[in-house]
Protein backbone atom coordinates (compact mmCIF):
# COMPACT_ATOMS: atom_id res chain seq x y z
CA UNK A 1 0.00 0.00 0.00
CA UNK A 2 1.23 3.73 -0.99
CA UNK A 3 2.34 5.66 2.48
CA UNK A 4 0.28 8.64 2.89
CA UNK A 5 3.50 10.65 2.78
CA UNK A 6 4.29 9.26 -0.75
CA UNK A 7 0.56 10.12 -1.79
CA UNK A 8 0.58 13.84 -0.51
CA UNK A 9 4.00 14.25 -2.06
CA UNK A 10 2.50 12.74 -5.54
CA UNK A 11 -0.42 15.78 -4.25
CA UNK A 12 1.60 18.42 -3.69
CA UNK A 13 3.36 17.95 -7.28
CA UNK A 14 0.04 17.52 -8.69
CA UNK A 15 -1.26 20.71 -7.36
CA UNK A 16 1.56 22.52 -8.03
CA UNK A 17 1.28 21.53 -12.08
CA UNK A 18 -1.94 22.68 -11.93
CA UNK A 19 -1.62 25.70 -10.32
CA UNK A 20 2.16 26.72 -12.01
CA UNK A 21 2.74 30.36 -12.66
CA UNK A 22 -0.35 31.75 -10.54
CA UNK A 23 0.33 33.71 -7.13
CA UNK A 24 -1.49 34.76 -4.51
CA UNK A 25 -3.48 38.34 -4.84
CA UNK A 26 -1.40 41.05 -3.19
CA UNK A 27 1.21 39.15 -2.04
CA UNK A 28 4.20 40.34 -3.43
CA UNK A 29 6.63 42.11 -0.81
CA UNK A 30 9.39 44.56 -0.88
CA UNK A 31 11.50 42.33 -2.94
CA UNK A 32 8.62 42.48 -5.70
CA UNK A 33 8.58 38.27 -4.76
CA UNK A 34 4.65 36.84 -4.86
CA UNK A 35 3.65 33.65 -3.16
CA UNK A 36 3.18 31.25 -5.47
CA UNK A 37 -0.33 30.13 -5.53
CA UNK A 38 0.27 26.51 -3.91
CA UNK A 39 1.05 28.12 -0.73
CA UNK A 40 -2.73 28.08 -0.21
CA UNK A 41 -3.58 24.47 -0.41
CA UNK A 42 -0.69 23.99 1.55
CA UNK A 43 -1.90 26.16 3.90
CA UNK A 44 -5.48 24.64 3.84
CA UNK A 45 -4.05 20.70 3.96
CA UNK A 46 -1.90 22.13 7.30
CA UNK A 47 -5.23 23.37 8.64
CA UNK A 48 -6.76 20.02 7.86
CA UNK A 49 -4.61 18.26 9.19
CA UNK A 50 -4.36 20.56 13.13
CA UNK A 51 -8.12 19.75 13.09
CA UNK A 52 -8.65 16.19 12.84
CA UNK A 53 -8.83 15.64 8.87
CA UNK A 54 -7.95 11.78 7.98
CA UNK A 55 -5.96 11.16 4.54
CA UNK A 56 -8.36 11.75 2.14
CA UNK A 57 -9.48 15.17 3.48
CA UNK A 58 -5.56 16.14 3.30
CA UNK A 59 -5.07 14.80 0.53
CA UNK A 60 -8.10 16.77 -0.97
CA UNK A 61 -7.09 19.98 0.71
CA UNK A 62 -4.15 20.29 -1.60
CA UNK A 63 -5.86 19.53 -4.44
CA UNK A 64 -8.77 21.63 -3.58
CA UNK A 65 -9.00 24.62 -5.89
CA UNK A 66 -7.30 22.19 -9.18
CA UNK A 67 -10.68 21.96 -10.94
CA UNK A 68 -11.76 25.37 -10.35
CA UNK A 69 -8.76 27.47 -11.02
CA UNK A 70 -7.28 24.58 -13.57
CA UNK A 71 -10.48 23.43 -15.64
CA UNK A 72 -12.11 19.95 -15.53
CA UNK A 73 -9.63 18.11 -17.47
CA UNK A 74 -7.63 17.82 -14.23
CA UNK A 75 -10.40 15.59 -13.16
CA UNK A 76 -9.16 12.46 -14.65
CA UNK A 77 -5.36 12.54 -12.81
CA UNK A 78 -7.12 13.05 -9.82
CA UNK A 79 -9.43 10.22 -9.86
CA UNK A 80 -6.60 8.12 -11.48
CA UNK A 81 -3.76 9.12 -8.80
CA UNK A 82 -5.74 9.67 -5.78
CA UNK A 83 -9.43 7.73 -6.24
CA UNK A 84 -13.13 8.86 -6.31
CA UNK A 85 -13.00 9.76 -2.82
CA UNK A 86 -10.70 12.43 -2.91
CA UNK A 87 -12.16 13.47 -6.66
CA UNK A 88 -15.44 13.97 -4.37
CA UNK A 89 -13.99 15.96 -1.87
CA UNK A 90 -12.59 18.31 -4.57
CA UNK A 91 -15.80 18.28 -6.38
CA UNK A 92 -17.17 19.33 -3.15
CA UNK A 93 -14.94 22.38 -2.53
CA UNK A 94 -15.15 23.65 -6.33
CA UNK A 95 -17.47 26.46 -6.79
CA UNK A 96 -17.23 27.08 -10.54
CA UNK A 97 -14.83 25.49 -12.88
CA UNK A 98 -13.72 27.91 -16.15
CA UNK A 99 -14.81 26.88 -19.84
CA UNK A 100 -13.35 26.50 -22.67
CA UNK A 101 -12.38 29.93 -23.29
CA UNK A 102 -11.27 30.21 -19.36
CA UNK A 103 -14.51 31.92 -18.32
CA UNK A 104 -16.16 31.08 -14.89
CA UNK A 105 -20.20 32.09 -13.98
CA UNK A 106 -20.38 35.82 -12.80
CA UNK A 107 -18.98 35.94 -8.96
CA UNK A 108 -22.40 36.59 -7.27
CA UNK A 109 -24.14 33.41 -9.17
CA UNK A 110 -21.19 31.10 -7.99
CA UNK A 111 -21.32 32.38 -4.51
CA UNK A 112 -24.99 31.91 -3.76
CA UNK A 113 -25.27 28.35 -5.18
CA UNK A 114 -22.13 27.51 -2.92
CA UNK A 115 -23.61 28.75 -0.10
CA UNK A 116 -27.03 26.49 -0.82
CA UNK A 117 -24.84 23.58 -1.60
CA UNK A 118 -23.09 23.81 2.12
CA UNK A 119 -26.07 24.77 3.78
CA UNK A 120 -27.61 21.14 2.42
CA UNK A 121 -24.45 19.41 2.62
CA UNK A 122 -22.71 17.16 5.13
CA UNK A 123 -20.15 14.62 5.26
CA UNK A 124 -16.15 15.16 5.16
CA UNK A 125 -15.96 17.82 2.52
CA UNK A 126 -17.02 20.43 5.48
CA UNK A 127 -13.71 20.06 6.72
CA UNK A 128 -12.15 20.74 3.83
CA UNK A 129 -14.11 23.52 2.83
CA UNK A 130 -14.15 25.38 6.63
CA UNK A 131 -10.50 25.23 6.57
CA UNK A 132 -10.04 26.58 3.22
CA UNK A 133 -12.36 29.68 3.84
CA UNK A 134 -10.33 29.89 7.51
CA UNK A 135 -6.93 30.50 5.65
CA UNK A 136 -8.86 32.66 3.58
CA UNK A 137 -9.84 34.39 6.24
CA UNK A 138 -6.47 34.67 8.23
CA UNK A 139 -4.94 36.00 4.94
CA UNK A 140 -7.38 38.48 4.56
CA UNK A 141 -7.15 39.60 8.27
CA UNK A 142 -2.99 39.78 8.16
CA UNK A 143 -3.13 41.54 4.58
CA UNK A 144 -5.58 44.05 6.19
CA UNK A 145 -3.93 45.05 8.86
CA UNK A 146 -0.95 45.34 7.12
CA UNK A 147 -1.82 46.92 3.58
CA UNK A 148 -4.67 48.91 5.29
CA UNK A 149 -8.39 49.09 3.24
CA UNK A 150 -6.80 48.86 -0.18
CA UNK A 151 -6.94 45.22 0.65
CA UNK A 152 -10.68 45.58 -0.47
CA UNK A 153 -9.28 46.42 -4.08
CA UNK A 154 -8.34 42.90 -4.33
CA UNK A 155 -11.55 41.09 -4.37
CA UNK A 156 -14.11 40.85 -7.69
CA UNK A 157 -16.71 42.01 -5.21
CA UNK A 158 -15.30 44.85 -3.31
CA UNK A 159 -16.00 45.02 0.88
CA UNK A 160 -19.25 44.65 0.66
CA UNK A 161 -19.35 41.69 -1.11
CA UNK A 162 -16.44 40.20 0.34
CA UNK A 163 -17.63 40.93 4.20
CA UNK A 164 -21.30 39.14 3.03
CA UNK A 165 -19.97 36.48 1.65
CA UNK A 166 -17.55 35.36 4.73
CA UNK A 167 -20.28 35.91 7.29
CA UNK A 168 -22.88 33.80 5.18
CA UNK A 169 -19.72 31.13 5.19
CA UNK A 170 -19.13 31.62 8.90
CA UNK A 171 -22.92 31.37 9.67
CA UNK A 172 -23.46 27.95 7.83
CA UNK A 173 -20.50 26.01 8.85
CA UNK A 174 -21.62 27.10 12.64
CA UNK A 175 -21.99 24.14 14.63
CA UNK A 176 -21.61 21.96 11.87
CA UNK A 177 -17.62 21.37 11.89
CA UNK A 178 -15.22 20.48 15.24
CA UNK A 179 -15.67 22.86 17.31
CA UNK A 180 -11.87 24.77 17.59
CA UNK A 181 -12.32 25.15 13.59
CA UNK A 182 -15.82 26.49 14.47
CA UNK A 183 -14.76 28.61 16.91
CA UNK A 184 -11.58 29.91 14.80
CA UNK A 185 -14.15 30.70 11.70
CA UNK A 186 -15.96 33.01 14.18
CA UNK A 187 -12.47 34.71 15.57
CA UNK A 188 -10.73 35.13 12.29
CA UNK A 189 -14.98 36.47 10.72
CA UNK A 190 -15.42 38.99 14.05
CA UNK A 191 -11.66 40.50 13.40
CA UNK A 192 -12.07 40.96 9.46
CA UNK A 193 -15.40 42.48 10.37
CA UNK A 194 -14.02 44.91 12.56
CA UNK A 195 -11.60 45.91 10.73
CA UNK A 196 -14.08 46.04 7.77
CA UNK A 197 -16.67 48.14 9.54
CA UNK A 198 -14.42 51.21 9.36
CA UNK A 199 -13.81 50.79 5.82
CA UNK A 200 -16.87 51.12 4.98
CA UNK A 201 -18.42 54.15 2.86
Amino acid sequence: MTSFATRFDAALCLAAQAHQGQVRKGTANASGLALPYITHPVAVATLVQRHGGDAEQIIAALLHDVLEDGGPHWAEPIAAQFGPEVLALVRFCTDGMPDDSGHKAPWGERKEAYLAHLAQATGPGLLVSACDKLANLQAIHLDRVECGAMVWSRFSAGLEGTRWYYKELVATFAGRVPAALDQALKREWQAVDALAAGDGP
